[in-house]
């Protein structure tokens, strides 16, 4: 190779270094300010499910605290912990993602309704709603704080 290509891709391996390198400072500058300066918070919503029906199921409660994500089912290791044979281990889920509660059901056996619909996918509840989880129903109520 001649002294002028070896120079040329010298340069070109340089060039790409820098470049790299300033990239990379971009994005951790970039992350560093999001961190020092968070976007304006949306208002928390703070909710409940509270038992409309329970069939014959016995419950120790009227109402539940929603949690950022609360577990409704059998298992022990649920939020809600239902005592219902209809119920799978983990049957539900909601979810608070981006100031918005989600629903979802967990490949339960028996299906989980919202308003007396199937929930086949991840979808928003709102205040006032009713989820259906085996033979117990919970209406969804909010407070934003």
């Amino acid at each position: 190779m001649s002294d002028e290509t070896l120079l040329l891709l010298r340069l070109l391996v340089g060039g790409a270094l820098y470049a790299f390198m300033g990239a990379l400072l971009y994005f951790v500058w970039r992350d560093y300010r999001a961190a020092v300066h968070p976007p304006a918070a949306q208002p928390a919503l703070r909710g409940r499910l509270v038992v409309v029906q329970a069939g014959d199921v016995v419950l120790t409660r009227n109402d539940y605290p929603l949690l950022p994500l609360t577990t409704i089912g059998r298992a022990p290791t649920n939020a809600i912990v239902l005592p219902d044979v209809f119920a799978s281990s983990e049957h539900a889920a909601l979810t608070l993602r981006d100031g918005r509660w989600w629903l979802e059901d967990r490949r339960s056996a028996n299906g989980t309704t919202l308003n007396d619909r199937p929930v086949e996918e991840a979808t928003v509840v709102a205040a006032g709603d009713i989820i259906g989880v085996g033979r117990v129903q919970f209406r969804v109520e909010f407070d934003v704080i």
